[in-house]
């Protein structure tokens, strides 16, 4: 099974081909290709002023994914968005998933854009590029916000859920079921389907891209292949975590009484962890911020809008000015 981070529809993708041509995104960012040595990065700039956020998505998605969710941090800083390579209009090189390959392709794009230090907000596996621009370019962001992001591939000191743990974790849990046909008529029809199979609306714009672009399942496992161990975090944080999560929509569109039952086991054994993890993250990045929504989904900022778009705003408040602002 691919980790509950990564959303869906990967194995399908070579299947599924966009069906209106005459679609239009209604997130009002704009889109440009950012180069990164020979690779070709898709960034999203929704606009507005102040500290500029950098948003990562987590595993299988792309920038789009944040594109209802972006608008309402605009209001208060200008937002950026980044596909990673491998996903979505982004290049889909045959190498470079290693966490610091990806860490650097962060740092990259935030030197091209000539923008001040950022705060860098990653949902999921993005933690671990976050971790990563941290432990090597911590003088060029002004502060990390991990988005139910801060797990063993993003911190792992060994007092809370080890990396190899979750791993055996992510590998036993049961695949949920693909889409049917109708699911896949529209970019609507898909956003509808995992609003009813996961529980939170995903953006029209996000299935779009799913419909649109096939990413491999080789770069799926480069990027869990890639992860590695940070047992530290110096810079300012602020760590999300949904615990306990909201996952009765995924138990609901398993289809057999052996799979849910099994997937009950691996939560409860999970939610267990995750609270080791919470108390381990807070005393390994005891200056940490660190949030716990109870009865959120892992998608945070999709079920959780308002309370993550006041928490970033509360944390960023209370960061340093730079010349900008």
């Amino acid at each position: 099974m691919k980790p509950l981070h990564a959303p869906l529809l990967l194995a399908l993708a070579a299947t599924i081909t966009a069906q209106n041509s005459n679609w239009h995104d209604p997130s009002p960012h704009t889109v440009r290709m950012i180069s990164v040595g020979a690779v070709h990065l898709e960034v999203l700039d929704w606009g507005g002023s102040g500290r500029p956020v950098v948003l990562l998505p987590g595993l299988g998605n792309t920038a789009h994914v944040f594109d209802d969710f972006a608008p309402k941090l605009a209001v208060s800083f200008h937002v950026y968005g980044i596909t990673r390579r491998g996903f979505g209009a982004s290049s889909v090189p045959g190498w470079g998933y290693d966490a610091d390959r990806l860490g650097d392709d962060v740092v990259a794009v935030v030197e091209a854009l000539n923008i001040q230090p950022p705060v860098i907000a990653g949902h999921s596996i993005a933690g671990e590029e976050l971790s990563s621009v941290a432990a090597r370019h911590a003088g060029r962001i002004a502060g990390l916000v991990y988005l139910d992001a801060a797990y063993p591939y993003a911190f792992d000191n060994g007092e809370g859920w080890t990396l190899k743990d979750f791993q055996k974790f992510t590998n036993a849990a049961p695949n949920p079921p693909a889409p049917a046909k109708d699911d896949l008529a529209s970019p609507s029809a898909l956003a509808a389907w995992f609003r009813r199979t996961r529980g939170v609306p995903l953006p029209e714009s996000e299935a779009h891209e799913t419909m649109t672009y096939n990413s491999p399942s080789r770069v799926v496992r480069a990027v869990l292949d890639g992860t590695k161990k940070f047992a530290q975090v110096r810079v300012p944080v602020l760590a999300i975590f949904a615990h306990p999560k909201d996952n009765s929509a995924q138990l609901r569109s398993l289809t057999t009484p052996d799979q849910r039952a099994k997937m009950e086991v691996l939560l409860v054994e999970a939610e267990a962890k995750v609270e080791k993890q919470i108390a381990a993250f807070r005393k390994g990045v005891p200056g940490a911020r660190v949030v716990v929504l109870p009865n959120a989904h892992h998608y945070i900022f999709l079920s959780n809008e308002v309370d993550v778009v006041r928490e970033i705003k509360a944390f960023i408040q209370k960061l340093p000015l730079t010349r900008e602002q």
